[in-house]
């Protein structure tokens, strides 16, 4: 039987550009009944029926004359939230498989403003993760952060020679053997959540980067933000109150 690559046979079946297909499955958007397909170049059967998760439309929380917080979708990276909601300016990011609380700026003054807030941990930052293992009681870590960029793409460890970081973990919910937690971060590095749950043996559903298994997305939602006397929620996802 005559094989193609898979991205090709997606833009054949979608009747979309070769590079929106490659796209898609970077996403993790594409399957094969319940299987993600994950390498784009990757050969498959020339009649291969794909399934496309459709990418839901962010939706406005809050806005004013100084800022516009978002409810992120998973599978949609915050800078093309920023192209969406131009000429407001993103406040801070959340990763693509992250969905939540999204806040942009309009105007420097009140930007400035807020980065000082940050700067200061004055910035109350709660989100949800469901993780792997059974976690009994909370579990505070305090542990500095290192970053490293190869190839545009971020990877963060544990290290002494890092950036202070400090996260709280509250257990809420215990499934089979995952737990449902509430995650309060202060400081907020690149994927500081992430990597403060692999270190203690709780990797993140779905966080194939930082040890956790393979699923439909990271398991991960900014759930609450308090900012200069405002509070802004994005309800936890159907995904996570019906996860078993």
């Amino acid at each position: 039987m005559a094989t193609e690559k898979a991205y090709k046979i997606l833009a054949m079946q979608e009747g979309i550009s070769n590079n929106s297909a490659k796209s898609m499955i970077d996403r993790g958007l594409v399957y094969v009944g319940n299987k993600k397909v994950v390498i784009a170049r990757g050969e498959l059967n020339a009649d291969t029926k794909f399934r496309v998760i459709k990418v839901e439309r962010p939706k406005i929380i809050f806005e004013n004359d100084d800022i516009v917080v978002v409810d992120k979708p998973v599978y949609i990276n915050s800078d093309e939230i920023e192209r969406q909601f131009k000429p407001a300016v993103l406040l801070h990011r959340l990763d693509r498989e992250t969905s939540g609380v999204l806040m942009l700026v309009k105007n420097e003054e009140f930007r400035q403003k807020a980065i000082k807030e940050f700067r200061k941990d004055k910035v109350y930052k709660e989100y949800i993760a469901w993780v792997e293992g059974i976690m009994s009681e909370p579990i505070e870590v305090d542990k500095s952060i290192s970053t490293q960029k190869k190839n545009n793409k971020a990877y963060s460890n544990v290290s002494p020679k890092g950036k202070p970081a400090r996260s709280e973990f509250f257990p809420d919910l215990i499934s089979a053997n995952k737990t449902k937690i509430k995650c309060i971060i202060h400081h907020g590095r690149t994927h500081q959540i992430r990597v403060h749950l692999r270190y203690i043996d709780h990797s993140i559903v779905g966080d194939e980067q930082y040890g956790g298994r393979r699923a439909k997305r990271v398991m991960l939602h900014a759930h609450k933000v308090r900012l200069l006397g405002m509070e802004f929620t994005s309800p936890e996802p159907k995904e996570f109150v019906h996860f078993q």
